[in-house]
């Protein structure tokens, strides 16, 4: 990961929330949610709004990091969903690196729609290394696979 680079990074973000991330609709897939999917209200879930924010984090540092020999991880998301999201909204997420260390970077970052400030979060991410990290997920596969006693 290149720290000096890393350090700098600021964005501005555009995202239209589609139909298909409400509450309702993640839910609605989950075996202990179905019962009570049809009850949700329509807007975005926060799953789904965790997601977005780290997948733009992580786009942001996977830019500066050598992709072959490390990959980026979440490791915490502290999320305050503050307002609802309507699909279809437009949202605007701003963020930037807060914090940076050794192997790690915290965003913090601020997303509202035309009305609010709809979400504050920070989020730490991880640069590790590819070969280890797959080879730990291979391991865990592997026991997977084996009968049990």
């Amino acid at each position: 990961m290149n720290h000096e680079a890393v350090s700098a990074v600021f964005f501005e973000e555009s995202y239209i929330v589609p139909a298909d991330q409400t509450a309702r609709s993640l839910f609605s897939r989950l075996p202990h949610g179905r019962d009570y999917a049809e009850q949700l209200i329509e807007c975005l879930a926060t799953g789904y709004l965790v997601a977005v924010i780290e997948s733009v984090c992580i786009r942001e540092v996977q830019r500066l990091t050598d992709t072959e020999v490390e990959v980026v991880v979440g490791r915490s998301i502290r999320i305050d969903h503050l307002g609802p999201i309507p699909p279809g909204s437009p949202l605007r997420l701003r963020g930037w690196v807060e914090r940076l260390s050794d192997r790690s970077v915290t965003f913090r970052v601020r997303a509202h729609d035309a009305h609010e400030v709809v979400c504050e979060a920070v989020v730490t991410l991880v640069a590790t290394s590819r070969q280890t990290l797959e080879s730990r997920i291979t391991a865990k596969v592997s026991a997977l696979r084996e009968p049990g006693p």
